[in-house]
């Protein structure tokens, strides 16, 4: 087995410890590094893992014969940070994994992206969900024709966010919306699996908290291959339809096996993440038989042939070493991250201006 990538992660908050824990069940894949944060408690959690600590990257981006410089950087920081800090990890040659939104905006992701292709730094950003084998399954379904020519696609992201989860002043500010928070995941496997998002149209409201931030949103997308889509999101719903109570990929929620995302083809239709296809075995009719085809859970976390197939954030990390040797291209890509923020950014345009925006990852969503 080849020696352990070291990994520093850069921010000590949820997010960056789910990393911590993904390196440390990597079974040897990963090392940690370091923790890199400012704070006192992340001072203390350093000392309490037994690993380095340090208030900024310059530590950790430091010249390999100090035996200092980590082999990957994990950014796990405020978003509005993710530029700044991933120049210098391109500037220092260092790989790095930057939690989404890969930016706060189409322009200044732009520059990071423009930056790491120009000197070969790999940059990779951390929509883990396309990491989970049940979306392997279901792209390997797609992309092998058995749902036909797709036409329609159906997303639910309905989820009730406690009242103390708004204690934190900035969840209640612009930019930490579900819109940005939680509905560019559900983009980003939309476009994985069915196709570039060519325009959308799209509302949002605030009615029921009354914060700075939209609560609830509606979008209608049109796909390059020309299938249309409708998806709808609220944190202010109780409800069983959203990833996070459908895949069970997180054991903090609770599985509801219901689905939440429909994609409807010619030749069947595919629900997940339950993996049904719903097919006529003879005449393709609506008087006709149709039934459920399930492809076995089992089966597709088999397709990952590691040992590590059921925990989409520890096959980011597996993965993310293997772009480091050099053995793997970025499943997602600084400029697929780039992709993502710029329907996410057309969805907001539209939702203020009320006309249709096309996305641009170049220069940003343009109404038409």
């Amino acid at each position: 087995m080849s020696e352990a990538v070291s990994l520093a992660v850069a921010g000590a908050g949820l997010v960056g410890r789910r990393h911590v824990e993904a390196i440390a069940a990597s079974l040897g894949v990963a090392e940690l590094h370091s923790i890199v944060d400012p704070s006192p408690a992340a001072q203390d959690y350093a000392r309490d893992l037994g690993i380095a600590w340090s208030a900024d990257l310059s530590s950790v981006l430091g010249d390999n014969r100090t035996g200092n410089k980590a082999d990957g950087v994990i950014l796990a920081t405020p978003n509005a940070l993710h530029v700044s800090q991933g120049l210098d990890c391109v500037a220092a040659g260092v790989p790095v994994l930057v939690e989404k939104p890969v930016a706060v905006d189409v322009a200044s992701a732009g520059e990071l992206v423009v930056a790491g292709e120009a000197a070969a730094v790999p940059i990779l950003v951390g929509h883990h969900r396309r990491h989970n084998p049940l979306i392997a399954a279901a792209k390997a379904q797609i992309d092998a024709g058995a749902l036909g020519e797709i036409v329609a696609v159906q997303g639910t992201c309905w989820l009730m966010k406690p009242d103390d989860y708004f204690d934190t002043p900035w969840r209640r500010e612009p930019g930490a919306g579900p819109v940005l928070v939680n509905l560019i995941h559900d983009i980003d496997l939309l476009r994985h699996l069915c196709g570039e998002i060519v325009s959308v149209h799209a509302l949002e409201t605030s009615t029921i908290r009354g914060h700075a931030v939209e609560e609830t949103a509606v979008a209608l997308l049109r796909f390059a291959g020309g299938a249309l889509g409708t998806i709808t999101l609220s944190d202010t719903i109780v409800a069983p339809w959203s990833w996070e109570l459908t895949a069970e990929e997180n054991p903090h929620y609770p599985a509801t096996g219901q689905a939440c995302y429909q994609i409807g083809g010619t030749l069947a239709s595919l629900e997940l993440p339950s993996l049904k296809i719903w097919r006529n075995p003879g005449v393709r009719s609506w008087r006709e038989p149709i039934t459920a085809t399930p492809i076995a859970r089992e089966t597709s976390k088999a397709l990952s042939g590691d040992p590590i197939a059921a925990d989409p954030l520890v096959r980011q990390i597996v993965h993310f070493a293997a772009v480091i040797r050099g053995e793997a291209q970025p499943l997602v890509s600084g400029r697929e991250g780039l992709k993502t923020l710029a329907v996410i950014e057309a969805i907001k345009q539209s939702a203020r201006s009320g006309e249709t925006v096309v996305p641009d990852s170049v220069s940003g969503p343009k109404e038409t």
